[in-house]
């Protein structure tokens, strides 16, 4: 019986003991990151404006600085990025390599298989690039000709979908897609309307088709699971729409550019709404 009793007893400490563990662990480390204080991101490198490096190999753009500033609210300070290929960019996320994409994703039902997604945060059109010289004056001009998508984007399901008669080539990002179009191997690239509009400058190349595409707007993608994650990110996003950062950066960032009404702050919004006529 004395033993019973100093083995239930160690038994009984050492329960209070994992418990009070686990309770400090959650404390130090409510969001569950891969180390505690610290958001590993998973992003590109070359997709200027939303995310790419700068001269010094730093991550910049529009989704770098929104996303900075709503883990900021979140209450980490502490953002680490890591550029990545487009195809692999989501899976990483989803076992745990990182914490977060973010990488202008548009939130599609098969990208929702995989991971889940913060609320929507931006949202755009589709540009078909290409050279003065192609031919290629409208979508229809895509018939029998070589089409360059980035694998595993939004425009890349879209070409498969609607761009039928094309013959689409998949590249892992829009550099190695757009030297295929200066050196003709390919006859066209189907990527982002902005980031279509620093290539053109840069190349003297022409757009073909603007497209619109605000059917899958942009989120940050968050492994499975992560629910308190997720509902920070939320939060975050809704504050940095309400007080205009988001409005600031989008201006800073697009300049020029159409700008979608419903991340505006709500007294925006209703000002920007027609009345009704009576």
């Amino acid at each position: 019986m004395l033993v019973a009793a100093a083995v239930a007893t160690v038994l009984a400490l050492s329960g209070c003991g994992g418990s009070s563990s686990a309770s400090s662990s959650t404390a130090e480390n409510p969001y569950g990151l891969i180390e505690p204080g610290t958001v590993r991101v998973a992003s590109l490198g070359d997709s200027k404006p939303y995310t790419f490096t700068d001269g010094s190999g730093n991550f910049t753009g529009f989704d770098v600085e929104l996303f900075k500033d709503v883990a900021k609210r979140a209450g980490v300070d502490n953002v680490v990025f890591t550029g990545q290929d487009f195809s692999g960019l989501l899976a990483a996320v989803a076992n745990g390599q990182f914490d977060v994409g973010v990488a202008a994703i548009g939130i599609t039902d098969k990208r929702k298989q995989t991971v889940d997604f913060s609320n929507g945060y931006l949202a755009g059109y589709l540009t078909v690039i290409t050279t003065k010289t192609s031919g290629i004056t409208d979508a229809e001009g895509l018939s029998g000709k070589r089409l360059g998508v980035v694998q595993g984007t939004l425009q890349e399901a879209y070409a498969v979908k609607n761009f039928t008669s094309a013959s689409l080539v998949r590249f892992p990002d829009n550099n190695t897609a757009v030297s295929a179009v200066n050196s003709g191997s390919v006859d066209a690239h189907f990527l982002d309307y902005e980031a279509a509009k620093s290539y053109q400058e840069q190349f003297g190349l022409v757009s073909a088709a603007d497209i619109p595409s605000f059917d899958a707007p942009a989120g940050f993608a968050i492994a499975k699971g992560k629910t308190e994650l997720k509902e920070a990110l939320d939060k975050g996003l809704a504050e940095a729409m309400e007080d205009g950062t988001w409005k600031t950066l989008y201006q800073k960032w697009f300049p020029g550019s159409p700008m979608p009404q419903q991340y505006l702050p709500k007294a925006e919004q209703a000002a920007a709404t027609p009345t009704p006529a009576k």
